[in-house]
């Protein structure tokens, strides 16, 4: 709905992927210095800083379509949203881990992500729904609703939300930039130099690439397919892709096994990469063979933004307990930042060119160009595979 949104305040679609491009800028910007945060003060007040920065950030969105500030205001509002982002990236997985170490749970890590992303999924796909319905009406209003909902989560976290096994060490503004030597340290250390967690790294990134421009042009691509301009049905395929996501959450179990079945998460994530890539190839493939919109073109090309769904449902809570079991707790945050940071890398990369591209030549072209770098990580999955040392699966 954001591509919707920008698009009705006056952007093409070029702009439109600037101004998520200066989002990711602002991830990239922030990534590191906010990691202090959370390794010094603790995950609970990196949290609750991101999510008043979001508060605000979502206001200047709807403040900048209201009052027609045009696209700089658009940027620097983006921008705002990335710093909030960065302060929860890392801070969030980090705090889960620290607080299952502490109390002693001996489940698998992916389960327990995989829970949250039924949770998280469960959510989208309501809150989908009713933003497509009260986008219809007025597009600003999803985004007036999702800042009572962040200022409501901020209170809630700050009343519950406890650092379990972390222990905060002081901090002093004027000590900003040792600090942040001692992340970048530390990132090199644990993140750059470990054989596992390098090349999953360089997969982020050429994730990334493609994930948030397919994100946004997503909703342009289905209407074209269909042919109205119909609000509503973004998001009810935005609804279903979540859903999808819940089905891919539920079967990270299966996908995994237990015992000695097991599977490796390097190899279920590998080959997972080129399922992304063949998806996005052929959903790019519609829209390019396509000569008439209709309802036909928007039904395929929607059954496999399913299975894009699905695949992401599997891989998210896998990928990201496989990461966590290859760093030390102290430095968790601060690896999974760096993580963060390459992935930004890339959609800082991939959205303006593959934006380019759309507007240039059209949306499908940009989506089979996504597929080659999203099948780049393949060999890199198989790469932080051949680095496992001693370190136990997740």
């Amino acid at each position: 709905m954001n591509t919707l949104f920008l698009m009705g305040a006056g952007l093409d679609i070029l702009q439109v992927m600037l101004v998520n491009t200066a989002f990711t800028v602002g991830q990239i910007i922030f990534e590191i210095p906010t990691g202090v945060v959370a390794d010094t003060i603790g995950r609970k007040a990196s949290f609750l800083l991101g999510n008043l920065t979001l508060f605000v950030s979502t206001l200047l969105y709807v403040a900048s379509a209201r009052f027609s500030w045009g696209i700089w205001a658009f940027v620097g509002a983006s921008v705002i949203i990335g710093l909030g982002f960065t302060f929860q990236t890392g801070a969030v997985d980090a705090w889960l881990v620290d607080a299952l170490e502490h109390t002693g749970y001996e489940g698998t890590r992916e389960q327990v992500f995989s829970w949250g992303g039924m949770v998280s999924g469960t959510t989208m796909l309501v809150g989908t729904l009713a933003g497509g319905f009260l986008g219809q009406i007025n597009l600003q209003y999803p985004y007036v609703i999702r800042a009572v909902l962040l200022l409501a989560c901020f209170l809630a976290a700050l009343v519950m939300m406890q650092d379990l096994g972390f222990t905060p060490r002081p901090f002093e503004l004027s000590k900003l930039g040792a600090e942040t030597r001692r992340i970048l340290d530390a990132g090199v250390r644990y993140g750059w130099r470990n054989r596992v967690v390098r090349p999953m790294m360089f997969a982020s990134g050429a994730f990334g690439v493609f994930a948030m421009y397919g994100f946004y042009s997503w909703q342009r691509f289905a209407l074209d397919l269909l042919g109205h301009e119909y609000v509503w049905v973004s998001g009810a395929l935005a609804a279903a892709a979540a859903l999808a996501g819940i089905v891919g959450n539920a079967l990270v179990k299966r996908v995994m096994r237990g015992g000695g079945s097991r599977r490796r998460a390097s190899d279920v994530l590998a080959t997972c990469a080129v399922l992304f890539a063949i998806v996005v190839a052929a959903m790019g493939a519609i829209g390019l063979l396509v000569k008439t919109p209709g309802v036909g073109p928007l039904l395929g090309a929607a059954s496999l933004w399913m299975v894009w769904g699905v695949l992401l449902g599997i891989t998210e809570p896998i990928r990201r307990s496989y990461l966590n079991a290859h760093v030390p707790s102290a430095q968790r945050a601060t690896v999974l930042s760096l993580d963060a940071f390459f992935n930004d890398v890339g959609g800082a990369g991939g959205q303006p060119a593959l934006g380019w591209m759309a507007q240039t030549w059209s949306i499908p072209v940009g989506w089979l160009v996504g597929a080659v770098f999203l099948l780049l990580g393949a060999p890199l999955y198989r790469a932080a595979g051949r680095g496992e040392t001693s370190v136990a699966a997740p």
